[in-house]
Parts: C-alpha cells; sequence; structure tokens
C-alpha cells in the first residue's frame, strides 16, 4: 500500500506562473491542490483536508488576511504559510497575529517552500529521527562513563547526561526510550554500588564527600549574604533535576541562572536532608545539641515543624546577624498571601520560602487515581510539575522578586523516583513505615537488596533504640512486608516514593537566578 501523500493547498491569482515550484514539489512526492482566489481556499478547507496552506496576500476579491481569518475557523490547526510581495511591517504584524505559521517573500525559490513544508509539516519527525540518531551515537559513551565512574563528580555528569537525553526523547516510544530506560537502571545499579563503598567515609571525613545538605548555608548561602546581597532561598520538596530542566523557560524572561547539583544525605527524606539544610548539621548532631528541636520516628509529631528554629541556630552558630522570614506554602491561598507580605518580607536579607506541591503531587499520585491517570509516564509527571509552576502563584512570586531585584536560590532537599520492584522485608511494629527506607531494631532482609547501616552514628544518623539499624532500598526498589504481599505491591508499584538511594533522589539541583536588570 503507497503511502499517503502529505497534501498542499496553494491559493494565488497568478498560480498558471508557479507552476515550476508545484511541478518541483510534487517531484518531491507532495500532493498540489491550486486556487486561484481566497474564496476558492475557504471553499476546498470545508471540503477536504491538507497539511499545509500556502496562501498569497495580495489576491482580488479576498486578500489572503481576510481569507486566513476564514481559513483559521474552519481547520485552526493547519499551518498556514503567507506568500506575498509585501514587506510592509503592518502586514507582517495582522499574519503573525492570525498566527500565521510562516512568512514568505516573492520571489521565492522551491526550497524555500520545501523548508517551510518541512519546518511546519515534518519537523516533529526530523527532531524525533535526529534525536533517536544523537542517542544511539551517545549509548556506548555513556555506557563507558558508567563503569568509568569513580567519583561523587563523575556521576554528576553521568546524571545530567540521562536527564538531557530523557528530556530529548521524551516524545517518542518504541526502541530508544527502552534503551534510555535500560541504561538509567544500569546506571542506578552502579550508583548503589559506589554510595555503598562511600557514603560511610564520607560521613566520617567531610573534606572527602561532595557538596552535600549540610553544607549548602554555609558554602553557598552565607557567603552571598556577607557580600551585602538580599536573597530569597526557595526549596519545592521532591524538586528533581528534570523538573528544574522544564520550569527554568518559565523564568528565562525574569533571571540568568547558574545551574549546579549537590548531593542529599541519606535518607533521602524531608525530616532529615531538609533538617540537615536548615541546621547545618547531620541529624545525629541536631538530635544531640537541640534535642527540643528533633522529631524522632516513632513521634506523632510532624517531622518538620522546626525549621525556622533550626534555621536561627545556624545563623547564630555561625555568629551572623542577619535579618531572616520563613514561609512554608501548602497551596495557592498561601501563596497568594506570601506575594502580597512581599513588600514586609524586603526588608529582611534572607527569605526562606518552602513550596510543598511537589511533594504533595507525588504522595497524591501514590493515593489518588486521577492523579495516577494524569501521571502515567515520568513526562506526564513533569508535566504536571510544569503545569504547577506556571499556573499556580509560583511563577508570579519569583516574576514579583526579579522586579526587586532580589537574588534567588532555588533547590530542593531530595528528589523522588518512581519504583517498579519490590524486595522483602520483616520488622517488628515499631519499624518505620516509609518505602525506601527502614529504621528498626529487629530487621530481616537481603542485604543483597540494600544498603545497611548497622552503626547509625557512623552515617550521621540518631539511634532511636541502642541496637537500631537503618537499610535503604536502592535502584528502582521498594519494601514490603510478606503479609498481603501481592495487594501491597500492585498498590505501590510504579508510584514516586523517596527515602532511599538513586540518582533521583540523591543528586538534585542547586539554582542561583539573578533577576535581569
Amino acid at each position: 500500500m503507497a503511502a499517503k501523500k502529505d497534501r498542499i493547498l496553494w491559493a494565488d491569482d497568478e498560480i498558471d506562473l508557479l507552476k515550476p515550484h508545484i511541478l518541483f514539489l510534487q517531484d518531491k512526492g507532495y500532493e498540489v491542490v491550486p486556487v486561484v482566489s481566497g474564496q476558492d481556499a475557504i471553499d476546498y478547507c470545508r471540503e477536504q483536508t491538507f497539511d499545509i496552506i500556502f496562501l498569497d496576500e495580495n489576491m482580488p476579491g479576498l486578500t489572503g488576511l481576510e481569507t486566513l481569518v476564514f481559513i483559521k475557523e474552519i481547520a485552526p490547526s493547519i499551518p498556514v504559510v503567507m506568500v506575498t510581495k509585501s514587506e510592509e511591517e503592518s502586514i507582517m504584524n495582522q499574519a503573525i497575529g492570525n498566527k500565521i505559521a510562516d512568512y514568505l517573500i516573492k520571489p521565492v525559490n522551491p526550497n524555500q517552500l520545501l523548508l517551510s513544508i518541512k519546518k511546519n509539516v515534518h519537523q516533529q519527525v526530523i527532531i524525533s529521527e535526529t534525536t533517536t540518531v544523537g542517542y544511539q551515537q551517545e549509548f556506548n559513551r555513556i555506557g563507558m562513563q558508567i563503569n568509568d565512574s569513580l567519583t561523587a563528580n563523575d556521576w554528576v555528569e553521568v546524571y545530567k547526561k540521562l536527564v538531557y537525553w530523557e528530556l530529548e526523547l521524551e516524545s517518542g516510544q518504541g526502541p530508544m526510550t527502552d534503551m534510555l530506560r535500560m541504561q538509567k537502571q544500569e546506571a542506578n545499579q552502579a550508583f548503589g554500588k559506589f554510595i555503598k563503598k562511600n557514603y560511610l567515609g564520607w560521613m566520617q571525613d567531610s573534606a572527602k564527600r561532595p557538596e552535600m545538605s549540610p553544607d549548602l548555608f554555609k558554602q553557598r548561602v552565607f557567603p552571598m549574604l556577607d557580600n551585602e546581597e538580599k536573597v530569597f532561598f526557595i526549596l519545592i520538596d521532591n524538586f528533581r533535576l528534570d523538573q528544574w530542566r522544564v520550569v527554568k523557560e518559565l523564568l528565562a524572561d525574569y533571571y540568568t541562572y547558574d545551574e549546579s547539583l549537590y548531593y542529599s544525605i541519606l535518607p533521602t527524606a524531608t525530616q532529615y536532608a531538609r533538617n540537615a539544610i536548615f541546621s547545618g548539621l547531620m541529624p545525629q548532631q541536631i538530635a544531640k545539641m537541640f534535642p527540643e528541636l528533633w522529631v524522632d520516628e516513632d513521634s506523632e509529631e510532624g517531622k518538620n515543624l522546626n525549621e525556622a528554629p533550626l534555621i536561627q541556630t545556624q545563623i547564630e552558630r555561625f555568629r551572623k546577624k542577619y535579618s531572616f522570614s520563613y514561609t512554608k506554602v501548602y497551596d495557592s491561598e498561601h501563596g497568594e498571601k506570601l506575594i502580597s507580605s512581599l513588600p514586609q518580607l524586603l526588608h529582611n536579607q534572607l527569605n526562606v520560602v518552602v513550596l510543598n506541591f511537589v511533594d504533595m503531587l507525588s504522595h497524591a499520585r501514590t493515593e489518588s487515581k486521577t492523579i495516577r491517570e494524569l501521571a502515567q509516564t515520568e513526562a506526564a509527571y513533569r508535566s504536571l510539575t510544569r503545569s504547577w509552576f506556571q499556573h499556580s502563584s509560583t511563577l508570579e512570586l519569583f516574576k514579583r522578586i526579579a522586579e526587586k531585584g532580589y537574588k534567588v536560590v532555588l533547590t530542593t532537599d531530595h528528589g523522588t523516583i518512581r519504583v517498579n520492584e519490590a524486595v522483602k522485608v520483616i520488622g517488628d511494629k515499631h519499624t518505620t513505615t516509609n518505602l525506601r527506607y527502614k529504621v528498626g531494631k529487629t530487621l530481616n532482609y537481603n542485604p543483597r537488596e540494600v544498603f545497611e547501616i548497622n552503626d547509625p552514628g557512623k552515617a550521621g544518623l540518631p539511634s532511636p533504640n541502642i541496637s537500631s539499624k537503618y537499610i535503604f532500598a536502592m535502584n528502582d526498589s521498594f519494601m514490603a512486608y510478606p503479609n498481603n504481599y501481592n495487594y501491597y505491591v500492585s498498590y505501590y508499584k510504579n508510584t514516586f516514593q523517596h527515602g532511599g538511594i538513586s540518582l533521583e533522589e540523591m543528586i538534585i539541583p542547586f539554582v542561583v537566578l539573578d533577576p535581569k536588570r
């Protein structure tokens, strides 16, 4: 069966003079339907379908611009290319205002027409094919990089490449997408081994570790404030590198940015990682130095209620005199209140804002059938994040801060991973419920499937009991109890979780945004 030809409708009152161009396009495999007036073009659009329309502006009767209005009502999605002798700016503006796909000045050569068709009809196919070839060429190089990654910085580079190709291949289905998925799994398996080998050493000697959660204020934020810059420190919970990459273009009109990545501590969970950021301490140090601010795993109390006091302790410990505020935004109403309070906040040197939407989204995807349907894939999950950023009060907040000339630090406490494989863990009733890490006294598990820390103090972690240990899920696994196992596994499979060891959870964005003057 012959492949369907792309159909072109070409309206020009001098169409006979364009016969060589029409023959050229036919030789290239296109079907061209020529008409001599705007009215003819409208009639054909009502009766037939086309892939692209070439429209002369200066025709007797209906002009090209008048014809364009009718065509857009009949077939709003068909790309229309204006072909005209006129170089008048007002006509160009009108054409662009009516959403033309392209604007060509006569005399046109055949290759201009062909380029316009490729750009407006075949662009996605060409991009997809080019991207596929690009990833095929990179596949082996990334594989070698995964095998050769010996340092924390090596893994940052691997992860950046994987995210780049994930976004490039986002709209595709088929072998390349599957290859990338397998390569990410291969990378996470190797990364898990790397963390197993190095993590405790990092905790014993901070000089050997990469930049991590407790280092951010001391190494990054305080120098800005000491330089008399005013800073908004905005932390979006569960915000991964790929999610930052899909929202950054929304900020391009307002900021220039300096993007870097840092490592979350373990567990990659709010209680540990975020408290470490705000206090500048490992969790064990918080529990010892400020027991009234540390909330144990088995406590009913919320685990992140003491963030403002923890920031205060860090400022005081380094003998700084900064004025600061702390605001947590749970929903649009909180966001609107924050925007309305900006005039008062501008008196502070440091304003810390925690935005909780992405965390709520990941939990809602687990618990809500509707959100599961909306976020079936990683691409859909990113799309929901971008939509929230654009249409909630969040983008407006960033715009207003830019108008006031404040620098913004945009970061997160940890990422999240879509889990797929269940590993069996048995614990007593005091064992924690998190799917990606467990803390308990009597834990039974396969040690090859997890990263176990038998002495929590060596990992900078508090020990709820004298014999407590921590275990962490790796790759895309989650921990399930043997009782009611099948139901548990089917409920949590393909949900987004955090707390364990993966590139997505541990290697996370730290972006400094400078307002455009």
